[in-house]
């Protein structure tokens, strides 16, 4: 069985892409995946810096990060945009988990080969697409497969039910469909 990690670059409780990824996530189940959704909240990991790589190694909360990413086949990513670009919160968990621990481990193997697929959803019109660019290439440079399918859902404060669904159903299918491709490429 195929297996997916599931999170979004968000910390905020409330997130409109931790909501788009538990979308993205029940269509991979409904494809048979096995998804394991998590929150980056809860990896209490510090800001990278190699100074302290270097005194204390790497923390026990990138350890465990990196370890899910490790157990995966393969990944969906939703994050916000902030400022054109996507968010510190995820681009300071990759560059943690992108780290070689000693000769025995090289640097990229928990990523190298992998498939991901990117969202994002955003209050402004453009849905967080220009986010979406500079994450695509990360992962890319990373050596992980990107697939071209990606979606953002534009005006998202006003884009979901209460319950999490989108409300356009068009939107909420594509969201779905984006974790059943990943599920099938996998």
């Amino acid at each position: 069985m195929i297996k997916i990690l599931a999170f979004a670059g968000s910390s905020r409780k409330e997130s409109f892409n931790k909501k788009l990824i538990k979308i993205a996530a029940q269509g991979a189940e409904a494809a048979g995946a096995k998804v394991t959704l998590i929150d980056l909240v809860d990896y209490d990991i510090p800001l990278f810096n190699e100074d302290l790589e270097k005194e204390q190694g790497m923390p026990e909360k990138v350890r465990e990060f990196k370890a899910l990413l490790d157990q995966h086949d393969a990944f969906l990513i939703a994050s916000p945009e902030y400022n054109g670009a996507f968010s510190p919160l995820l681009k300071n968990a990759l560059d943690w988990a992108s780290r070689s621990e000693g000769e025995n481990d090289s640097a990229l193997r928990v990523f190298k080969g992998k498939p991901v697929v990117i969202m994002s959803t955003s209050p402004g019109q453009l849905g967080g697409i220009r986010g979406l660019v500079f994450l695509r290439m990360l992962l890319a440079n990373f050596g992980m497969i990107v697939l071209p399918e990606q979606l953002c859902i534009p005006f998202a404060s006003k884009a979901f039910d209460e319950t999490g669904a989108l409300l356009d159903s068009k939107q909420q299918q594509g969201v779905l469909n984006l974790g059943i491709t990943l599920a099938k490429f996998a």
